[in-house]
């Protein structure tokens, strides 16, 4: 119960905001079953195995790449963040990016070289792409207002943030208002 208080107290009025920890959660989850369901395939562990078509591998990043296509198409209408979103739709579309995102980068090396380096030296360049991405969006969604109190964000970004701290703490003032 107190992590659901805990959960509504930060995000509940900021979508955005919440939009950024399930991504977050989506990508950091998808990125560590990616490489525990490839590790285990590689091991020979478990029921799982290679897709293939027509005798050619299919990457998971393939799923990656349409799932972005497919969020970025809903996003293009507002589907999932305009002003009328149903919370779950947002929710979903939010998670969906976060797992995309980790389905494909975890096999960002192949963009490079165009073989398949997964369990090359050349692979850790996947590994570094994930960890890049993967701390931005934690920077989004936890630290944003700690590195611009520090002085930390460029000012573009520092003004964005202000912004939406004003934004928020008037829908919190209308709320308490309303109450």
């Amino acid at each position: 119960m107190a992590l659901e208080g805990i959960y509504k107290r930060h995000f509940e009025g900021n979508p955005r905001q919440e939009r950024a920890l399930l991504s977050a959660i989506g990508f950091t989850g998808a990125f560590t079953t990616a490489r525990a369901v490839t590790h285990a395939i590689r091991a020979g562990i478990g029921p799982f195995h290679n897709i293939s078509t027509g005798g050619r591998h299919i990457h998971h990043s393939t799923f990656g790449i349409l799932g972005l296509l497919g969020v970025g198409y809903l996003w293009t209408y507002r589907i999932g963040i305009g002003a009328q979103r149903p919370e779950w739709l947002s929710r979903v579309t939010a998670s969906s990016y976060g797992v995309a995102a980790a389905l494909t980068l975890d096999e960002f090396a192949l963009w490079l070289d165009l073989h398949d380096d997964y369990w090359d030296k050349q692979g850790r360049k996947s590994i570094d792409a994930v960890g890049i991405f993967g701390g931005l969006l934690g920077i989004g969604v936890a630290g944003r207002d700690v590195l611009d109190e520090l002085g930390l964000l460029p000012g573009s970004l520092s003004k964005l943030v202000k912004q939406d701290q004003v934004r928020r703490k008037g829908q919190r003032e209308l709320e308490h208002a309303r109450s």
